[in-house]
């Protein structure tokens, strides 16, 4: 991770997300600029972090990552990690100066008059794991980078990512699966009262554009930016729009409106 020891460099912390590592960020952290100062911490189980707590739940994992982070942060969830980070925010109010969600969701899986994950697909994931993690992590991967421009290229960079570090504990996968299954937070959401924006792929198939509408209702004073040709990694797929998305979400005014 980069070194945060300098006191006036604000923290940006980015949250990768389910079956992955902080490999994700790899070529996003390479642009950014050095006075910012970049956590990209693994996930327990995930990666690096090969702490594995009990029980696996919001509360022990967002323990695990506050104790990693500084006061202050402007923290960035991508998926699973947005999920995470919304907790944090809550829990841990402190340590969340400003709140940006990547292709996350306060509830990922359909609900009555809630657009999600459909259960039959949650549960495919949930089957498929027994049968073959890996061969699950990469279907997951590709589903990553559907709809984009160059989606077999993509899914290769993402792969060769997330390979440089140790893959993710069976368990962890699992217990992480159950939590964007059964984790409904929507009332801490909408709860929220801090800088809060988010960004969106129109061809995203795993958390649908049409939640953005329910999120803006949610939270009225979030910014929420739409990709029209990106999917579920559009840091992955777009990565100057999302660079320029992102480095205006931490500028003071904090503006981004941006509309690829």
């Amino acid at each position: 991770m980069t070194d945060n020891s300098v006191a006036d460099k604000p923290t940006l912390v980015l949250l990768h997300g389910w079956g992955v590592n902080q490999g994700v960020w790899q070529s996003m952290r390479q642009r950014l600029p050095g006075d910012i100062s970049v956590l990209t911490p693994d996930l327990p189980g995930f990666g690096s972090a090969a702490q594995f707590p009990q029980p696996y739940t919001l509360d022990t994992l967002c323990q695990q990552l506050a104790a990693q982070i500084p006061d202050g942060s402007a923290v960035c969830g991508w998926s699973l990690g947005g999920l995470i980070a919304m907790a944090l925010a809550k829990r841990y109010p402190a340590k969340v100066s400003k709140l940006a969600l990547v292709a996350a969701s306060p509830c990922f899986l359909a609900q009555t008059g809630w657009p999600g994950m459909a259960p039959s697909v949650m549960q495919q994931f949930a089957s498929a794991l027994s049968d073959n993690l890996q061969q699950t992590i990469e279907r997951f991967l590709a589903i990553q980078a559907m709809g984009s421009d160059s989606a077999k290229a993509d899914t290769k960079a993402l792969k060769q990512a997330i390979m440089a570090y140790p893959p993710a504990q069976p368990q962890a996968v699992a217990a992480a699966l159950q939590l964007l299954a059964q984790t409904d937070l929507r009332a801490e959401f909408s709860a929220l009262s801090l800088p809060l924006a988010g960004f969106y792929g129109r061809l995203d198939s795993l958390v649908p554009v049409k939640l953005v509408e329910q999120l803006q209702q949610l939270q009225p004073q979030g910014r929420f930016t739409i990709l029209p040709q990106a999917s579920h990694a559009p840091f992955i797929s777009h990565p100057d729009a999302f660079l320029a998305w992102l480095q205006q979400w931490l500028s003071p005014s904090g503006s981004n409106s941006i509309t690829g």
